[in-house]
């Protein structure tokens, strides 16, 4: 919950542990009710200060760690510790609630498992191996309830549409970039190892060959170094998108982190509509919902441009521009097109000049604000990749060409052991569009001429070069720079990575479209949530009565062999005159039958001994149980 909640929630929580250790040999404990109230207020109080109100998720759970802090300081009986185990079983549910991250459910599953061999040892009592025998019943209670949890998580019906989830205010729930490109904005994020999004590519495992330009907004309102995209983007008519060719697309399966917000990724120019979203004007995808959970949709993107034709409501927005546009700034716009005024010329004057001026790509290059665009262009020229995308932009409007910044992620590191390309946070770019009359909408990346070696990498690896070649350097030590680079450290995170994704999407992915999928398969028919609970809950009273027996079989049949053999050996005194009592014990009758036989009293003494001893010994081994059967199947006798 660190991260998650108010940071002093959990050292709150850490802190009565440690007091509980220390006051519990000593004898103390939280008593006088005035105190208790006192301490819940101010905790209360503090929740309060923290959040701005009670209500949501995190003040809940906020509340409920400060409920079961306290509780462990006034402690002392029996029924509270067992209240104690099952509030900590609430607080693991929580956690879950928190994150569904695979390494935090695993933390979740080691602590739910540990709660229950301490309420298992509690039961137990101060007895030896009082570490391990509470583990493997731990464990044994666990296996014997993980049929009844696989069933119920398989055929259950889905109240909800998944497990991974986003609970929260939509706007505080935001990952990545935003619907605003300010300078410094995606710099921000440039250090974020969180994951954007994972794609596979079914009809070539590796991806297309060239850069990978993983479009996510396109912005249209140009404030100089600042863009917006439209707070409400309008959908493309089916009778303007152009199709392309078969031989021409490329087939996608992107699986979606919950981010709150709407925006969806897809290679650049998608034009094959996942259900649920629409494909907004600037050709880039829209959900109809707010993410929230995670989210698997195939998208198919075409490697040339989808339109030729620009409208006259577009043409007036992609040549907006900023109220305030200095005069050198102009002047430099209009020099592009001095020569050559054909656009494809004035695109290249311009990218000439970001490549022989001394611009530099750098991950720090200071305060910006949106009316800089002359402090960045004619005196510092250093930037990140949203100050090159916005100014180049700008600077076509400026020289009469339309054109626009299109935000979303470049690259992604490919993991061969799941065949996915996982995107992070930190490899957000922005580059720019601008109209070619002969090809449409054309993707001019300044970026490329700065940092050539960025389009081809994902920004980590584009980051780890420069260090190894000197150009950067780099602010973790050098044990942990070359401890990243051994090849079994690589093969670890890859290996974790690739789980990760098998939980993202087997797991938590796991929503009522998949399921209905898996009992269409296996022959069963949903008719509704209420039919579909009874016949699970006659599926598990099944399995339980089945498991009943099979225990009770499991647990009588050495008692009843045993007796069974015993009898038998009883019959074959009686055959030769010895008749057992009903009354009579197993000791008595074996020593009047070794008086009524003196040649077999050893046999009938040792055999005897042998059932007494599984009979009603602490435990009978399997061999010792097949040598009583030997014995008594070969003892034979006469007076």
């Amino acid at each position: 919950m660190f991260g998650k909640l108010a940071s002093w929630v959990p050292f709150l929580f850490l802190l009565a542990l440690v007091l509980k250790l220390w006051m519990e040999p000593k004898g103390y404990r939280l008593r006088s009710t005035i105190l208790k109230l006192i301490l819940a207020a101010v905790t209360f109080g503090a929740i309060f200060v923290s959040y701005g109100t009670f209500k949501g998720i995190e003040p809940g759970i906020s509340l409920l760690a400060v409920l079961v802090s306290l509780k462990i300081l006034e402690a002392h009986t029996a029924r509270e510790f067992q209240v104690m185990v099952m509030m900590a079983w609430v607080l693991c549910l929580c956690g879950f609630l928190l994150s569904q991250d695979l390494a935090i459910a695993f933390c979740l599953f080691l602590a739910f498992a540990l709660l229950i061999a301490a309420l298992v040892q509690f039961h137990r009592g101060s007895s030896p191996g009082a570490f391990w025998l509470p583990l493997a019943t731990t464990f044994k209670l666990l296996a014997q309830a993980t049929p009844v949890v696989v069933l119920l998580f398989l055929v259950f019906p889905r109240i909800n549409t998944g497990f991974q989830f986003r609970i929260g205010d939509l706007h505080s729930a935001m990952t990545g970039f935003s619907d605003r490109l300010s300078p410094g904005g995606i710099v921000a994020l440039a250090s974020s190892s969180d994951i954007a999004f994972r794609a596979e590519f079914p009809d070539s495992r590796t991806g297309p060959a060239g850069p990978m330009y993983w479009r996510g907004l396109v912005m249209w309102h140009c404030e100089g170094m600042e863009w917006r995209a439209p707070n409400a983007p309008a959908s493309i008519s089916d009778s303007s998108r152009r199709y392309p060719t078969s031989d021409k697309a490329i087939r996608q399966q992107i699986t979606i982190a919950p981010h709150g917000a709407r925006w969806m990724f897809a290679l650049d120019r998608p034009f094959g509509i996942p259900s649920g979203a629409m494909l907004a004007r600037g050709n880039y995808l829209y959900s109809v919902q707010p993410i929230r959970k995670a989210r698997r949709y195939e998208v198919l993107s075409s490697a040339e441009p989808v339109g030729k034709e620009l409208d006259a409501y577009e043409r007036r927005q992609a040549l907006q521009l900023p109220a305030s546009i200095t005069p050198s700034v102009r002047e430099l716009a209009a020099s592009f097109a001095a020569h050559d005024s054909e656009p494809r010329a004035t695109v290249n004057s311009a990218l000439q000049f970001f490549r022989t001026q001394g611009f530099r790509y750098s991950l720090s290059p200071g305060e910006y604000n949106k009316n800089d665009l002359e402090e960045f262009l004619l005196h510092r020229r250093t930037g990140f990749c949203e100050h090159y995308a916005a100014s180049l932009a700008t600077l076509m409007r400026l020289a009469g060409i339309p054109a626009r910044v299109v935000v979303g992620y470049l690259g992604g590191e490919y993991n061969d052991l799941g065949g996915f390309f996982l995107v992070r946070q930190s490899d957000t770019h922005a580059w720019c569009e601008v109209w070619i009359p002969e090809n449409g909408w054309t993707r001019i990346d300044p970026t490329s001429v700065v940092a050539p070696g960025r389009t081809s990498l994902d920004l980590s690896s584009f980051l780890a070069s420069r260090v190894a070649s000197g150009e950067m350097a780099t602010g973790r030590s050098g044990f942990f720079t070359r401890l990243a680079r051994l090849a079994f450290v690589n093969q670890i995170r890859l290996t974790w990575e690739a789980l990760n994704y098998q939980w993202d999407t087997r797991v938590l992915g796991f929503d009522a479209d998949v399921q209905d999928v898996l009992l269409t398969s296996l022959g069963l028919i949903n008719g509704g949530p209420l039919p579909l609970v009874m016949q699970v809950l006659i599926v598990i009273a099944a399995l339980l009565i089945i498991y009943a027996g099979w225990m009770q079989l499991r647990t009588r049949p050495r008692a009843d062999r045993i007796q069974a053999l015993y009898d038998g050996f009883c019959q074959k005194l009686a055959r030769i005159g010895v008749q057992r009592d009903p009354w009579e014990g197993p000791s008595d009758f074996a020593i009047r039958a070794a008086q009524s036989l003196p040649n077999e009293s050893e046999r009938v003494r040792q055999i005897t001994e042998t059932y007494i001893a599984l009979r009603y010994g602490p435990g009978a081994a399997a061999i010792g149980l097949d040598k009583f059967a030997k014995e008594v199947n070969a003892f034979t006798a006469h007076r």
